[in-house]
């Protein structure tokens, strides 16, 4: 596992001149916003930043096209149950057949108690970055992911952003964005960010968490991860700062939220990887969670409100945009909250120019942001969910997140239907 995700892109694209290769230069360094750590890890780092006006969370034969024919051979049959025999298809899915394949890929996550103590969860730090995937980028076969503003018919990559500096939120902090925890294996902690999303099926009580696809499941040939957590407003008063000693309760002062429900793209579980590519394009998930206490008060209810998700948001309309989460990656230690505001709409990065460029901004957050949400203002004055940090680059300087097309917005609603 590796601290923030794009894998090293040697792609077609990288050959242009001008502009355009300064980003697919910055792109040769991308890896994982996830922030791993073996559990008797220890230690912290320092903190700082600055930024701009600021935007609120308010098979062969079998496989679908684009997915290489030999990952039929290493990928466990059970993975391949259930898939379209086009990515294409994806976009028609009915509740039925997300249901379908749901069933193939069930997520089973028991409650541990005093699993997520205070120690653990401040112990979840990064590893060494992954190594670079030479992904001769450019390839198609990804499917059109049509929708207002989605773009897949331009398909590309734009100049590289400025790079703005990451900026602490003051306390205490917003209890619609948190952290999730979660054991990649046995003696390994995982740590992401994520944001509690408006559920359309529960007005008012939604208990439904937005993040990255590899921030709960391993992609290509693994499974789910496992003891899967959400804490909001993790470590709100600052009683965990520096080397601090805290409490569970000073660290999750809203509560331990465990998943009960979980859902990813097929694109992420069949073709993800430890570094960036096409699969990061369809890099999103969600939660349902439950209430520690076995009440019947929703997450909403508790932390205060949740955000809509803007699905097939036009581009052009992304602007100022504001990236959320809790970076672990030196100089931060993963115990604050920061955010990136972009004054500009996100620019374009494509691996495969088939699919819906990922949305990219300048932002110095490192490992431990992904999953963290992307923040609009829209027209009507509300603020809407429209990215979560995916990828980003080594030296730092660019965050990327996944287009919300149709694709996302069916796998939402399939979770949201689903009750439970």
């Amino acid at each position: 596992m590796s601290p923030i995700r794009r894998g090293v892109l040697r792609r077609r694209t990288t050959r242009t001149t001008g502009t355009r290769t300064a980003f697919a230069a910055a792109a040769l360094a991308g890896v994982t916003l996830l922030s791993v750590t073996a559990c008797a890890s220890d230690g912290s780092s320092d903190a700082g930043g600055r930024g701009t006006a600021q935007v609120t969370p308010g098979d062969g034969g079998g496989l679908p096209s684009g997915l290489p024919s030999e990952l039929a051979s290493a990928l466990p049959s059970g993975l391949l149950e259930g898939l379209p025999t086009s990515w294409d298809q994806l976009k028609d899915w009915t509740f039925d057949d997300w249901d379908s394949w749901a069933a193939d890929h069930v997520f089973n996550n028991p409650v541990i108690k005093d699993l997520w103590n205070a120690d653990k969860m401040k112990a979840a730090k990064p590893k060494d970055q992954a190594p670079p995937s030479d992904t001769g980028g450019g390839d198609s076969g990804g499917g059109d992911d049509s929708g207002d503003g989605s773009g897949s018919g331009d398909g590309g990559t734009d100049p590289e952003p400025a790079p703005i500096k990451a900026t602490a939120l003051p306390r205490p902090y917003d209890g619609k964005v948190g952290k999730i925890f979660m054991q990649t294996s046995p003696t390994e902690a995982a740590v992401c960010s994520g944001t509690v999303v408006s559920d359309p099926q529960h007005p008012g009580r939604s208990n439904l968490v937005w993040t990255a696809g590899h921030c709960v499941h391993g992609g290509k040939g693994k499974d789910w991860f496992k003891s899967i957590m959400f804490v909001p407003a993790y470590n709100s008063s600052g009683a965990g700062s520096g080397h601090q000693q805290s409490t569970d309760k000073a660290l999750a002062p809203l509560g331990q939220w465990w998943a009960d429900d979980i859902i990813s793209s097929p694109q992420w579980t069949a073709e993800g990887g430890e570094t960036g590519d096409k699969a990061s394009q369809y890099d999103f998930a969600v939660l349902k969670v439950r209430n520690p206490s076995g009440g019947g008060r929703s997450l909403e209810e508790t932390v205060g409100g949740s955000v809509p998700v803007w699905f097939n948001a036009p581009r052009d309309q992304l602007a100022p945009v504001a990236a959320w989460g809790y970076p672990a990656v030196a100089p931060f230690d993963g115990q604050e909250l920061y955010h990136c505001n972009s004054p500009i709409a996100p620019v374009r990065l494509s691996y495969d120019t088939s699919r819906p460029p990922m949305l990219s901004i300048g932002c110095t957050m490192t490992g431990g942001s992904s999953g963290g949400g992307w923040f609009v203002r829209r027209s009507d004055g509300t603020t809407a969910l429209v990215s979560e940090n995916s990828i980003g680059t080594l030296d730092h300087t660019t965050l990327s997140g996944p287009y919300l097309g149709d694709v996302a917005q069916k796998m939402f609603d399939y979770l949201s239907r689903k009750g439970g």
